[in-house]
């Protein structure tokens, strides 16, 4: 598989080398050895997630306190989506960028989120099904969201998509600059820390 990495730091998007045969076809999802490599340590997988969403339907911004806020490799099983990375760590480098990969039952892409990164994505098809295995269990308490629309943050949706289908809790999210001056975003000298910390085990 190939491994590049996004423009958010510590985000990677993972392109399987997929073999088919008369019979269907054969790839590996998932390799956390060779993420590691490029993560710095083997990410520990302890809950898978399943999604399926109508074409239009927008999902996140979500993120997490950290710590152990959630690392998460989404995939697209079935159907299409573009997929999201944005920089919600403050402090970062690439504080307020964003990234973004289209995950489909094409090239079966798929992207890999650090701790403390904020994650959304758009259905570009009917009953696109995602797919998240993730580094730590869903706590509500620890979850939070960003309006994905919001104009600071500036994500750009395919015009085919039209006006996205929002979640009640995702439109009455704030904006970016109301979680920062309340304070409950992610630091990135927290997410190093928490990273140093995994890299050490």
């Amino acid at each position: 598989m190939i491994i590049r990495a996004l423009a958010v730091e510590g985000a990677f998007e993972i392109t399987p080398k997929v073999i088919p045969d008369g019979r269907g076809l054969f790839y590996e999802e998932f390799r956390a050895d060779l993420l590691a490599e490029h993560v710095g340590h083997r990410p520990d997988i302890v809950q898978t997630n399943i999604s399926v969403s109508a074409r239009g339907v927008m999902r996140g911004i979500h993120y997490a306190d950290v710590p152990p806020s959630q690392a998460k490799y989404v995939t697209a099983v079935t159907g299409a989506l573009l997929d999201y990375v944005i920089d919600l760590r403050v402090g970062s480098p690439t504080f307020g960028m964003w990234d973004s990969v289209q995950l489909d039952t094409e090239t079966r892409r798929a992207v890999y989120l650090p701790e403390g990164a904020g994650h959304a994505f758009v259905a570009l098809a009917e009953a696109t099904t995602a797919m998240y295995l993730v580094t730590a269990a869903y706590n509500p308490r620890r979850e939070h969201g960003i309006h994905p629309l919001d104009p600071q943050v500036g994500l750009r949706l395919p015009a085919e998509v039209g006006e996205p289908l929002l979640s009640a809790k995702d439109q009455a999210a704030p904006s970016l600059a109301e979680a920062l001056a309340a304070g409950s975003l992610p630091t990135y000298a927290a997410c190093e820390e928490y990273s140093r910390g995994l890299r050490e085990r």
